[in-house]
């Protein structure tokens, strides 16, 4: 499979575990409980992006523009001076009443859709970079449509020559904030997680699946160190059954899902 065409995810170690990268055009699930990182990655991979001349979108719907903007500040990314330079599109999704040409008017899948493809257009038709952060945001009233509008999203954006990164909340104690519609879909799951251990916040991640690669299969630890971004630090001795939901767990939270949706 060294034929396969790779994107760098923009952190070093997590490209080794993936045998050089995300192949180009996959849509990614990333997946996991706040604070484990999520989007810390999806800032490296739009940066890798601008390094390495390919444009970028990043869509946000928990914070506004301007905490994607500082955030990348943090370690090193100029992302404003892409913006001004026309290779960057940042989508604003929460501050709605605040409206510009880059901003949503309403949360829903098909607007959604169509501001991506406008701000594709606008970046011009060579491959680029697409981060969406996070879908969960789309579901959260209605939890049982998860699968269908990750769906809808990768189906309408398959022929737009896009890698993306499609971030969702992981929560083992609800059904609503669950992930596994968008893993469901997804041609890759990178899963983080989180753990209190002698009192200390530790952070891990895990390659749960990438179509066409013999990936790694350890849980790593990781870090957040300011000004330089993620880093894998150490493979630890976890079985990835100690982190994953068991299949016969995740069909009744979607049973459970559906039937609280026949209720709206």
């Amino acid at each position: 499979m060294n034929d396969i065409e790779r994107i760098s995810t923009g952190i070093e170690e997590l490209d080794k575990i993936l045998k050089g990268g995300i192949p180009k055009g996959f849509v990614v699930a990333v997946t996991g409980e706040p604070g484990t990182g999520k989007t810390i990655l999806c800032l490296h991979f739009i940066a890798r992006g601008l390094r390495d001349g390919e444009p970028g979108i990043y869509v946000t719907t928990e914070e506004s523009r301007e905490s994607i903007i500082r955030q990348a500040e943090q370690f090193g990314w100029d992302f404003l001076e892409a913006m001004a330079q026309g290779k960057l599109i940042i989508i604003d999704a929460l501050l709605r009443e605040q409206r510009d040409e880059w901003s949503l008017s309403r949360l829903t899948i098909d607007e959604l859709i169509g501001m991506i493809i406008k701000a594709k257009k606008t970046l011009g038709y060579g491959h680029a970079r697409l981060v969406i952060d996070s879908m969960s945001a789309f579901w959260l009233d209605k939890p049982a449509m998860a699968r269908k509008y990750a769906y809808q999203v990768k189906r309408s954006l398959y022929k737009w020559n896009l890698t993306i990164l499609m971030t969702s909340q992981y929560a083992i104690t609800t059904s609503d904030a669950f992930g596994f519609g968008i893993e469901h879909v997804a041609d890759g799951i990178i899963r983080f997680r989180r753990f209190v251990r002698n009192g200390e916040l530790r952070r891990f991640l895990i390659v749960e699946k990438m179509r066409q690669t013999e990936h790694d299969l350890r849980m790593w630890e990781i870090k957040i160190i300011n000004g330089i971004g993620l880093k894998l630090v150490k493979p630890v001795e976890f079985r990835r059954e100690d982190f994953a939901l068991p299949r016969r767990v995740i069909e009744r939270i979607l049973r459970a899902s559906e039937e609280k949706e026949k209720e709206f």
